[in-house]
Order: C-alpha cells, then sequence, then structure tokens
C-alpha cells in the first residue's frame, strides 16, 4: 500500500511540473489517502504484536 502511495505522489510531482494542477491535485489526494490507510494498518498491527507478546 505504501507503494501506490509513492506511486501516486510521484505521479502528482511530474503532473505538476508539467502544469497538469488538476491531475497533480487528485493524484496528491489518493496518495495522502494510501498513507494514512498503510499508517493506521501499521500502527494496528504493531498494537496486535505487542499484545500478543
Amino acid at each position: 500500500m505504501l507503494y501506490y502511495a509513492a506511486i501516486f505522489l510521484v505521479i502528482a510531482l511530474i503532473a505538476g511540473l508539467f502544469g497538469f494542477t488538476g491531475i497533480a491535485a487528485g493524484a496528491i489526494g489518493v496518495a495522502k489517502v494510501l498513507f494514512f490507510i498503510f499508517l493506521l494498518i501499521f500502527v494496528v498491527t504493531l498494537l496486535l504484536g505487542l499484545v500478543r507478546r
């Protein structure tokens, strides 16, 4: 999931570089959502791992 967030971030940076601000804004929005979902899943998994020990 973090991989897809990084891909959308790169797409947003390239689109912003070429002046496609609408596409860049959409891609950065998707990248943010994917990153926060990844972060949430990471924290939940980390806490579950600590609880099982």
